[in-house]
């Protein structure tokens, strides 16, 4: 089993050589313009147009986007809606993420493709990091798919 590598960095420059997937958490609304997807616009223009252009995409599913001959954006229906609903529950959804995931180790997988993201699902989705990186150790670990979880440098100096 391969296990995840942890680093500290911008998702969106995946390190390494080989063809190397930048994976994250989209809704299954249309909706792209808050969290990592600023990210991914700011870079390229490309994943954000095919997921409107797609949209609305089933829970659960996925869309690849190259980006670059090396690069390729994976874009995973986790999400459903955007925002808490009325009992204040976060829109994250396990089972489409998983499913997601689970598709996308199997693309991994056969290209020999590295994966590379933020901790997808916890920021606007509100998911758990505990919950989700197990779901990533299952799909991509069992499959000896190596992993890449990018955390942003801190913010600010000494206080």
């Amino acid at each position: 089993m391969t296990p995840i590598k942890y680093l500290i960095g911008d998702a969106t420059h995946p390190q390494g050589a080989g063809v190397r997937i930048i994976a994250h958490c989209c809704n299954n609304v249309g909706a792209w313009g808050a969290g990592f997807v600023l990210a991914i616009s700011a870079r390229w223009k490309t994943p954000e147009i095919e997921f409107r252009a797609a949209s609305p995409l089933g829970l659960g599913d996925i869309q690849l986007i190259v980006v670059s001959p090396w690069t390729v954006v994976a874009n995973i229906v986790g999400q459903d809606g955007v925002g808490r609903d009325h009992k204040g529950n976060p829109p994250i959804n396990y089972p489409a993420l998983s499913l997601g995931l689970s598709k996308l180790a199997e693309i991994a997988k056969s290209t020999k493709a590295s994966i590379h993201m933020p901790r997808i699902g916890c920021g606007l989705a509100g998911g758990s990091w505990p919950v989700v990186e197990e779901l990533i150790k299952v799909h991509f670990g069992e499959n000896d798919v190596p992993v890449f979880v990018y955390d942003l440098p801190a913010k600010g100096g000494a206080s």
